[in-house]
């Protein structure tokens, strides 16, 4: 079923995002372009829930592990709701993270590949958040990988892992955590 969108002119901005539907579609805006992608799949949630638990048992209590639907507001018109956010407890509020998070992980998936890839990162470089992965799920463990990558001068993005099935990947920022792609989709 399809809704239909509030009527619109002009960017969107943080306000608009109260007034779209509850369809378990996820609206996010960067640039006050909408984004609107379909509801995720068991594969992908799969992933997210593993992921949380390594992430969790590892966190310090100065932070807090989070997971979508979740807004990361870096401006007005820029919201997005990474998949697993790992920000400060100081900065959150109850509704939202107002700013940058510590670590921003997103899992792919085929409606979402290239705006978490390109899109996302760059906005996220942008906004001081020191560090991004994106898992990519895949049917078989085997082929599971996580990519990671860690802010510097200028706010950039660097690669520091690309891991697939059975490889850790060590993370240092924001905390010591060992990740195992294979492990977060078996």
């Amino acid at each position: 079923m399809n809704t239909p969108l509030p009527p619109r002119r002009g960017a969107f901005v943080r306000d608009d995002l109260e007034a779209m539907p509850d369809d378990g579609r996820r609206y996010e805006i960067v640039d006050g372009m909408l984004l609107v992608s379909a509801p995720p799949g068991r594969l992908h949630q799969r992933a997210v829930g593993q992921l949380l638990v390594p992430l969790h048992d590892a966190c310090p209590p100065e932070l807090e592990v989070l997971v979508a639907p979740f807004d990361v507001v870096l401006a007005n018109d820029t919201v997005f709701e990474p998949d697993v956010p790992v920000a400060g407890r100081s900065k959150l509020t109850d509704r939202d993270l107002p700013g940058a998070p510590e670590l921003a992980v997103e899992v792919l998936s085929p409606s979402t590949r290239q705006i978490d890839l390109h899109v996302k990162r760059e906005r996220l470089a942008q906004s001081g958040c020191p560090s991004y992965w994106v898992i990519d799920p895949c049917a078989r463990p085997d082929e599971a990988s996580l990519v990671a990558w860690q802010l510097t001068e200028g706010n950039r993005y660097e690669q520091i892992a690309e891991v697939a099935g059975d490889k850790e990947f060590h993370a240092t920022l924001p905390y010591p955590v060992t990740v195992v792609p294979a492990a977060l989709v078996r």
